[in-house]
This record gives structure tokens, C-alpha cells and sequence, in this order.
């Protein structure tokens, strides 16, 4: 296992602020300072409708059987559900309005990606 992954500690996840998001994908962000962020999503209600959060860049991965936990340089925790990997409503817009912004620049990762083959602090 990468020195970047291992099984999770959810003591120490306690501490940080967790985000729990409905679906989510890892976009690499190429150019001057390469890195991954976690683009997160929420579906809302009738009230609250749908958000999306981007995580401040990758640094550490761990999992356990249900999730992957993205910890990034802000100190906050993505608890990403492995069966919850990909695009909806909350988060397409902002996946296409990035990929029209930047074009290759970023890039989507597979939904099949060994996440532990992954060079996180590229």
C-alpha cells in the first residue's frame, strides 16, 4: 500500500471537519501546481436544494470497507461512499463549466481508478 493510503482512523476524523457527500469525483488539476480535488455533491430538498463543495487538493487517502476518506490541505475530511463515485445534478454544471473553462487542463478521474496507485502530491 502507497505510504498516502491506509485504513481509516475515524478517532482522528472526528477532530477535523467531515464532509459526507451524496456522490462525488477526483479531478486533476494540471499546470504550474498539479494536484486533485474531491468535486463533491449534495442532493437537497424542496427547501434546500442541491450543493457542491471542492475539496482544497488532495493529500492523504484512507479507506475503510464503505468509504474512501479524502483528507486535504485545509485540514477537512471527504467521506466519499465507494458506491457513490460519479456526476449528478448538484455537481455536472460545475464539472462542465470547469472542462469549458480549462479544457485539458483538468481531467476527470475513472470511476475505476486504483485510487492506490494514485501519486496524490504530484
Amino acid at each position: 500500500m502507497s505510504s498516502l493510503i491506509g485504513h481509516a482512523n475515524i478517532e482522528n476524523k472526528k477532530r477535523d471537519k467531515m464532509y459526507k457527500p451524496d456522490n462525488w469525483v477526483v479531478l486533476k488539476v494540471k499546470g504550474k501546481d498539479p494536484h486533485y480535488r474531491v468535486l463533491a455533491g449534495w442532493s437537497g430538498g424542496y427547501l434546500d436544494g442541491d450543493s457542491w463543495r471542492m475539496n482544497s487538493g488532495i493529500t492523504k487517502i484512507e479507506e475503510d470497507d464503505e468509504a474512501y476518506y479524502f483528507s486535504g490541505a485545509s485540514g477537512s475530511t471527504y467521506r466519499c461512499g465507494k458506491q457513490s463515485y460519479g456526476l449528478r445534478m448538484n455537481n455536472a454544471y460545475v464539472w462542465d463549466d470547469l472542462s469549458n473553462r480549462y479544457g485539458d487542463m483538468v481531467e476527470m478521474l475513472s470511476e475505476d481508478t486504483d485510487w492506490e496507485s494514485v501519486d496524490w502530491l504530484l
